[in-house]
C-alpha cells in the first residue's frame, strides 16, 4: 500500500469503523508525539491512538493498515529536514470552516500527543513553549470564517505557522527520531 494518505480517504477510513476522530486530529497527535521526543522505532504509538482515540477498543485492520501509512509518511516528512511536512487537512477546495475546524483538530491532537511524551515544559526552550501557547489559542478559536480572499489569507498563514511550529518543535526535541536512522551499531 504505497498509496498517499489524504485527509479524506484517512477520515473516511476512521468513520467506516466507528471511530470519531478525523484524519486531520488523528495526524496532528502522531505529529506531537514524534515532535515530543518519542522515538521513530518505538512501535507503541498504535496502543496510545487506540486507547486515547478508540476508548482502548482494538483497533481493525484497515484502520491500522490505514494509520501505519500515515505514520510512515509522517515520519518521512519529518526526517526529510525539508520542511517537507503537510497537515493533513481537507484540500482548498473544501469550504473554509471545514479546513479551519480541522486544523483546531490538528493542533488539539498535537497538544495530545506531545503531552504524552514531554511533560516537563521547563526541558523545553523558549520557543517551543512560545509554540505550546500559541497552539493553545489556535485550539480554542471557535468563530466561524468568512469565505472570501482575507480569510483564506488568514486560514493560510496559521496553517503555514502550525506546520514550522511543528517542525521547530520536531527538530528540538525530536532527535532521537534521527539517532534511530543512524547505521551505526548499537549495543544491546
Amino acid at each position: 500500500m504505497n498509496k498517499t494518505a489524504d485527509f479524506d480517504s484517512v477520515t473516511q477510513c476512521l468513520a467506516n469503523h466507528d471511530m470519531v476522530v478525523d484524519g486531520a486530529e488523528i495526524h496532528g497527535m502522531m505529529c506531537g508525539m514524534l515532535s515530543g521526543g518519542m522515538s521513530l522505532s518505538e512501535q507503541q504509538w498504535l496502543a496510545v491512538l487506540q486507547d486515547t482515540m478508540n476508548q482502548g477498543q482494538t483497533l481493525e485492520k484497515p484502520v491500522v493498515e490505514c494509520l501505519q501509512a500515515l505514520f510512515n509518511q509522517t515520519c518521512q516528512s519529518l526526517v526529510d529536514g525539508q520542511y517537507g511536512l503537510t497537515l493533513l487537512l481537507p484540500d482548498d477546495t473544501s469550504p473554509i470552516n471545514d479546513r479551519g475546524l480541522a486544523l483546531i483538530n490538528w493542533v488539539q491532537g498535537f497538544m495530545a500527543g506531545f503531552g504524552l511524551y514531554q511533560q516537563k515544559l521547563s526541558n523545553c526552550s523558549e520557543d517551543v513553549r512560545e509554540v505550546l501557547e500559541d497552539f493553545s489559542d489556535i485550539a480554542r478559536m471557535e468563530e466561524p470564517m468568512n469565505d472570501d480572499e482575507e480569510s483564506e489569507q488568514a486560514l493560510f498563514e496559521v496553517i503555514e505557522y502550525v506546520k514550522i511550529s511543528a517542525l521547530l518543535c520536531f527538530n528540538e526535541l525530536g532527535q532521537s527520531l534521527l539517532d534511530d536512522q543512524q547505521d551505526t551499531p548499537s549495543v544491546h
